[in-house]
Formats: structure tokens, C-alpha cells, sequence
């Protein structure tokens, strides 16, 4: 247990604003890439990363330490989010005007790659996978989790965090190199 973390939750179930505050600086990006990775929306992130902070706030007095406190907050983020998208699908279902989610076919893809680094082309193809496949990618590559950690928040088995690794990090690999043959054509 980490008694900056249990000092901290402590203030917060006594009412201090202030050690809540800091909480919430001192998980704000983890939950933002958990929330986007798993949305794909950046103009509802804000409102749902809220949410999250509500119910991290609502529920901190149930935080027992078994796991990390960013573990446990991650865990609420990633469940919070995955509501969202299903609420969604289910309102996008009924709408005639879908919306994709992709990035625009209408430029080239010279004119892509013209405007982007490398480094915005992995994140767009990372956006483009399952919703699955780009949580455990962002989990275990840009927020460093290790898959023990991500089989808690996720509540999946390890073997299925591992499997869904793999085969995000293969189709993320096609994905830019498709991306990139076409580029050279």
C-alpha cells in the first residue's frame, strides 16, 4: 500500500477539497486516454471524464487497497467509458445518419502523411481499432500498466489481456504498413 495514496484517500472520505483536487490532477491523463481510447469522441471526453471523478469521489470510501489507487481508478474510467460507448451504439443503431469514426478518405494518402507525424498516424491508426484491442494497447504501452494490473481493470483473464496484445500490436503493425504502401504508390 502506498501511504501517499492511503493518506490521500483518507483526506478525501474526511471532505478535504483540496486532496481531492489533487487526485484528480494526479490522475487526470490516465483516465483522458483511458476515456478517449475507448470513446473515440474527443468532444464528449470532457463530460464523461467528470463522470468518472464523480463516481471515483462517490466510491472512494470503498477503496480497500487491494490493488493500486490508479489501478482502482482506471478500473472506474474503463467501465464508465465502455457504458458510454454502448449507450451509443445503441442510439447510434436507431439514427439513419451514422457517423464514421475514421479519419476522412477524401485526401490522399500522401496529403495524410503530409500533415501528420508519425507519431499522429500511430494514434490515428491506434483509434481505428476494437475497442478492446486499443484499451489493453494504451494501457500497457502509453500508461505502462502491467498486465496484472490491466487484468484488473478490465476484469478480463491474463491470458485474453495477453492475447488481445498481440493481436492489437499485429494489426496496428498491418494497419501502418498498409498505410504507408500506399503512400509510396
Amino acid at each position: 500500500m502506498n501511504t501517499d495514496d492511503a493518506l490521500l484517500v483518507s483526506r478525501v472520505i474526511e471532505g478535504d477539497a483540496l486532496a481531492f483536487r489533487t487526485l484528480v490532477q494526479q490522475h487526470e491523463r490516465l483516465v483522458f486516454h483511458m476515456v478517449h481510447r475507448i470513446t473515440n469522441r474527443a468532444e464528449d471526453c470532457e463530460d464523461i471524464c467528470q463522470e468518472v471523478f464523480m463516481r471515483v469521489f462517490q466510491k472512494i470510501h470503498l477503496f480497500n487497497f487491494q490493488s493500486r489507487l490508479a489501478t482502482w481508478i482506471a478500473t472506474i474510467a474503463y467501465r464508465t467509458a465502455l457504458n458510454y460507448v454502448k449507450k451509443e451504439e445503441k442510439h447510434t443503431a436507431h439514427t439513419l445518419n451514422e457517423e464514421m469514426p475514421m479519419a476522412s478518405k477524401e485526401l490522399s494518402a500522401q496529403q495524410t502523411m503530409e500533415r501528420q507525424s508519425v507519431h499522429e498516424a500511430v494514434h490515428q491508426q491506434i483509434a481505428r481499432l476494437p475497442v478492446h484491442y486499443r484499451t489493453i494497447i494504451t494501457l500497457f504501452h502509453l500508461e505502462e500498466m502491467s498486465l496484472q494490473e490491466i487484468q484488473t481493470v478490465t476484469g478480463m483473464p491474463e491470458g485474453t489481456v495477453k492475447n488481445y496484445l498481440f493481436r492489437a500490436r499485429k494489426l496496428l503493425k498491418e494497419q501502418l504498413q498498409k498505410q504507408f504502401q500506399q503512400e509510396e504508390l
